[in-house]
């Protein structure tokens, strides 16, 4: 049996994983504490441990976890800036999961611009009150409007031909262009000609603050943006005053920088410690979920298999595991799968 500790765990977790696992011979000791350095001596023991987005896995804690002798970093998810990779080649291999469902991330950043474009969530609002004005509540049409898509992978993808089902125009901008029928523009030219900017691209010290007080200044007054990939690709601050100034006319945020200790908690009882969360949620023309683009019943399953068949690949194939995540030649997510072979 293998055996991993399984932290930040939320109640949708346990059932899809608990199943996936008792089927594998895989052992999951469910942790609702996030691992940090403090916490990582709860992984003394285990063979692994399984991360999510806001788990900190830095040098110090793959330290740690190397000490006690665990050989595997299982992340349920895509995403990966929360882990030193380069620190952990050579001592714990690391795994995620590349796409559980594109579908419902490019749907949910749909949501979101539907809801904010057309006022759906103030309409709600107002006729819970049985409020039934209509003042205030005009939005505009998609058809016709340029919408720039930054990052090109599923995702993307998926997000662009839901775009192109509303009949609007589409700019993508990506380090690596496909040889499709997008038309590809430089990330300048996507925030001078763009009615709406959707992110779809990971984080990375290349992209973090992608976009900041420059990109805002070069976009059209009363853009929309649009984030469901990582917080950090959007200095807050600049969002904030680009809001205030009425150069952006909306945003539409399901991620958020300093997001680890706010979200997928319950923090309706106590005081917003982060004012700058709390002011942004606080404008009319900002819609903020936690997180939640993932979240449906179609992801969690896959995100559950997925992970238990990369546990079961690397402890039952001598350490081979196809999604791995490898610094050996700084091609992180294709270097093993170009090798066909152990990245240490």
């Amino acid at each position: 049996m293998i055996k991993v500790a399984f932290f930040d765990t939320k109640e949708y977790d346990r059932a899809s994983f608990a199943q996936y696992g008792e089927d594998a011979g895989v052992s999951f000791k469910f942790l609702e504490t996030k691992l940090t350095e403090d916490t990582a001596e709860l992984a003394k023991g285990y063979d692994a441990v399984c991360v999510f987005v806001n788990d900190t896995v830095n040098a110090a804690v793959i330290d740690k976890l190397y000490g006690f002798g665990v050989k595997m970093i299982a992340l349920r998810c895509a995403g990966y800036n929360n882990v030193d990779v380069k620190h952990a080649f050579g001592k714990i291999h690391v795994v995620h999961v590349p796409a559980y469902s594109p579908y419902a991330v490019a749907e949910h950043a749909m949501a979101l611009l539907l809801a904010s474009v057309r006022r759906i969530h103030k309409a709600y609002n107002r006729t819970r009150e049985f409020n039934f004005s209509l003042s205030g509540l005009t939005g505009f049409d998609f058809h016709g409007k340029t919408v720039g898509v930054i990052g090109a992978g599923k995702i993307g993808r998926f997000f662009i031909d839901i775009c192109r089902g509303f009949g609007m125009h589409i700019l993508v901008y990506d380090r690596h262009p496909a040889n499709d029928s997008n038309e590809y523009v430089s990330l300048d030219d996507l925030f001078a000609r763009s009615d709406i900017i959707s992110l779809h691209c990971p984080l990375t010290e290349e992209t973090r603050h992608m976009i900041d007080r420059n990109a805002i200044a070069k976009m059209k007054k009363g853009v929309v943006i649009v984030n469901t990939s990582r917080g950090g690709l959007i200095d807050a601050e600049a969002l904030l005053e680009g809001i205030k100034s009425r150069k952006i006319g909306t945003a539409c945020l399901d991620v958020y920088e300093e997001e680890a200790d706010v979200f997928f908690e319950d923090r309706s009882g106590h005081i917003m410690d982060d004012e700058l969360l709390s002011r942004l949620i606080s404008m009319p023309n900002v819609i903020v979920t936690s997180h939640q683009a993932f979240l449906t019943e179609e992801a969690l399953n896959n995100i559950a298999e997925t992970t238990v068949t990369n546990i079961k690949a690397y402890f039952d194939n001598n350490g081979i595991c196809d999604n791995e995540l490898c610094y050996r030649c700084g091609n992180i997510e294709q270097c093993k799968k170009e090798r066909k072979d152990k990245c240490f």
